[in-house]
């Protein structure tokens, strides 16, 4: 038996410390739920600490692993753990048969450093760009309840999960960004190569031109003797975007954006919210600390707005309240949210509800996207008929005027 020291809290918000005894870490755990106690700090009294990557690690030139390998990585990992093979031996199997250089380099370096002693959460924290802290603090969830295989299956499918939700997005944005490059193109080549050669023929008509032929002519000559403006203003303009989205203020703003944008602020609401439930529910079932839980999810949520409440969920947590109270002050998170939350936080059942509610949303999202690409299709669409339409219908409005003279009575 183990004696683990832990922080927990009631349904009524009373934090209580104390001692219990148990085999393991995850039975520690699963005792004080029965307990109807949420976990909120959990120590074995006598492991010293493990150990943890340098400060700044994320600097390391470590190697990167695609989100696909990563994927296949973890779900042969824990097949061959739960089928006895040791965890050494079967890091040196899957860099023996991986086809890229990074995950070979990275399974020689996990390798390396179990061979020196160091358990396998420490050895991949030590390769940031590689495994993110979800995964590392699962993997250490596992290495301490003694259910690796479990746990690696979890992971298995959560980023499996988060894997087919960006590819249904992918996919619906695919045709729009094909369709409004094909639309600037065609509309370009008008502009530059098919106006300029009418410039001539109008003006050989010594006729007053049509105010749309007029500006679309001025128009086309302008951007023939300006095109560089256009160029550098658009490069300066997505650059000056970047930038500024990369400083803190920048990416709250467009976060906030985001999130209360027509059509699409609503999307993004619904991921980022089945994104925190998720992950949420993923580390709740493998036995991670609630308040090491909301640190990865405030990490990985996506979303600044989001992460910022619940950081300071956090800190009300810390102090003695329920989750639910201050996600619901937030108005961040809906009202079911919030509720299934509290309910969770009451009978003990967190995991499953936090699962019901990403559930829900993944449902959401995949609608939402279906109904976006039907919906833009058709304003693609007229958009296209418009740009081209109008520039065709300049060009040939001062011919159909001269050949409308020609042929009336003399």
């Amino acid at each position: 038996m183990m004696s683990f020291k832990y922080a927990a809290k009631r349904t009524t918000g009373q934090t209580v410390e104390g001692t219990i005894q148990a085999e393991d870490r995850g039975q520690a755990v699963a005792e004080l739920r029965r307990q109807n106690l949420v976990v909120l700090r959990l120590d074995a009294a006598a492991a010293s600490a493990a150990p943890r990557a340098p400060r700044f690690a994320f600097l390391s030139r470590s190697p990167r692993v695609t989100n696909e390998e990563l994927v296949l990585f973890t779900r042969q990992l824990s097949t061959m753990v739960g089928a006895g093979l040791a965890l050494l031996e079967s890091i040196d199997v899957l860099g023996e048969q991986a086809e890229t250089p990074g995950l070979r380099t990275v399974c020689a370096q996990i390798g390396a450093d179990l061979r020196s002693g160091s358990d396998l959460s420490s050895a991949m924290e030590r390769c940031p760009r590689a495994f993110s802290p979800l995964y590392v603090s699962m993997v250490r969830a596992g290495e301490a309840s003694g259910q690796m295989d479990v746990i690696l299956a979890r992971l298995a499918d959560y980023l499996e999960s988060s894997q087919a939700l960006k590819r249904e997005i992918k996919a619906a944005m695919t045709y729009p960004v094909i369709s409004l490059v094909l639309v600037i193109s065609i509309t370009a080549f008008l502009m530059l190569g098919v106006v300029p050669t009418f410039r001539q023929v109008f003006e050989g008509l010594g006729t007053e031109l049509p105010a749309l032929t007029q500006f679309t002519l001025d128009t086309s000559e302008w951007l023939k003797n300006n095109w560089y403006v256009v160029v550098v203003g658009a490069f300066g303009a997505f650059a000056g975007f970047t930038l500024f989205k990369q400083t803190r203020r920048g990416a709250l703003f467009f976060d906030h954006v985001a999130l209360r944008a027509p059509v699409f602020g609503p999307i993004a609401r619904k991921v980022a919210l089945a994104r925190f439930s998720r992950t949420f529910a993923t580390l709740i079932r493998s036995g991670v600390p609630i308040m090491g839980t909301l640190d990865i999810v405030a990490d990985t949520a996506g979303n600044r707005v989001i992460a910022n409440t619940v950081a300071a969920a956090k800190e009300s947590v810390r102090n003695g309240q329920l989750l639910s109270d201050p996600l619901a002050q937030s108005r961040v998170f809906p009202p079911m949210v919030t509720r299934m939350i509290a309910i969770g936080e009451r009978t003990g059942s967190l995991e499953q509800l936090l699962e019901k509610i990403a559930e829900f949303y993944d449902a959401q999202v995949k609608a939402a996207i279906k109904s976006l690409t039907s919906l833009i299709e058709p304003l693609l669409i007229t958009f296209m008929g418009v740009i081209v339409g109008g520039v065709v219908l300049s060009v040939f409005l001062p011919i159909l005027d001269v050949v409308g003279k020609l042929s009336g009575p003399s």
